[in-house]
């Protein structure tokens, strides 16, 4: 992975007991030893493998200004993460969630694209055998389920800075999310939302598919191919593009995919990054609730499924057969 440290400091946040966290903070920078290389490699991996949300900065953002200070050289990445490991602090200390960790400031570059990451990471404990085969306690990062994370996209914000894509972060998901705090301490708003833009995206192609006046058979194959499309750009890791994935489609009477979004007002951005479980609602019906979930193919709906609006029922014909076997021996009484 072509992943170059250019500066990375750690500090740490304990917590002494319900009203107090402690500061720990470091002198020096972190020399990008192997090892300091491995890890970052490890949390630019998951980090990137992992859904995002995009924001960008608040007028008035303390985390901002300094962070333009310092790439202005008038203030040092040292202190720089010493004084935000400070300021993110007392903006934990307002939650009764609060706990201590290691905060880890690491500006890299990747593909030519310069990021600084931001992250709070939790310590654990585990057992190792050396080589004398004699058994000890050790601690490491939680890195695989690091979620308190932001990442800000240094190269996109200083020549691009009225994009609103340029920070992402994890979402938190139970009740007031974890994420909140966070992005209070970033001076940070929620941006570009990816999940609307899929969404306006299955919408356009459904009305797309409807005023060429298709079949249901036709409007299916239709969303096959742009799923086909969006999966592939997934996979690659590379955004949804509208006029590429109107290239690829056959146009429908008169108007190109791309040209009918444009005068709809779908909004969609000219590129976004693709949602899975959005996408998926293209070639499947999926959902869960009451003690039931299920999952199939959008072609079954109309052959084998039925749907009743009037009676909100739906009718199966030709169940799985390791379902039809479950069925069969517990209305057989052979099982409790």
């Amino acid at each position: 992975m072509s992943l170059d440290i250019d500066r990375i400091a750690l500090h740490q946040l304990i917590k002494r007991d319900e009203q107090t966290l402690e500061l720990v903070l470091r002198d020096s920078l972190l020399e990008p030893t192997a090892a300091v290389a491995d890890m970052m490699a490890e949390l630019h991996r998951v980090y990137s493998a992992k859904s995002k949300a995009y924001g960008l900065f608040n007028e008035g953002s303390e985390l901002a200004a300094a962070l333009q200070q310092c790439r202005r050289g008038e203030e040092d990445f040292l202190a720089f993460s010493r004084a935000a490991t400070g300021r993110l602090r007392d903006e934990l200390a307002k939650y009764p969630f609060a706990e201590g960790g290691i905060v880890l400031f690491c500006q890299y570059r990747h593909l030519a694209v310069e990021y600084l990451l931001v992250t709070v990471l939790n310590s654990l404990s585990s057992m190792r055998v050396n080589e004398q085969l004699d058994i000890s306690s050790t601690h490491y990062l939680d890195i695989n389920h690091a979620d308190i994370v932001a990442r800000i996209d240094l190269t996109e914000w200083e020549t691009n800075p009225q994009s609103s894509r340029y920070l992402t972060f994890l979402k938190g998901r139970v009740g007031r999310k974890v994420s909140d705090f966070f992005m209070d301490f970033l001076g940070a708003a929620e941006g570009l939302d990816t999940k609307a833009q899929n969404r306006g995206l299955l919408k356009a192609v459904d009305d797309y598919c409807v005023d060429a006046q298709l079949d249901k058979n036709e409007r299916q194959e239709y969303r096959q191919q742009v799923y086909s499309y969006c999966k592939e750009q997934l996979d690659a890791g590379e955004e949804i593009a509208v006029a590429e994935l109107s290239g690829a489609l056959p146009p429908l009477g008169e108007q190109s995919f791309q040209d009918f979004s444009a005068s709809q007002g779908y909004d969609l951005a000219d590129s976004f990054p693709a949602d899975r479980g959005t996408l998926r609602q293209l070639t499947k019906f999926a959902g869960s609730g009451g003690g039931i979930t299920l999952n199939f193919d959008a072609l079954l709906l109309g052959e084998r499924i039925f749907w009743d609006p009037a009676t909100d029922t739906l009718t199966i014909k030709g169940t799985p057969p390791n379902l039809r076997d479950q069925l069969s021996r517990r209305t057989g009484g052979n099982s409790q």
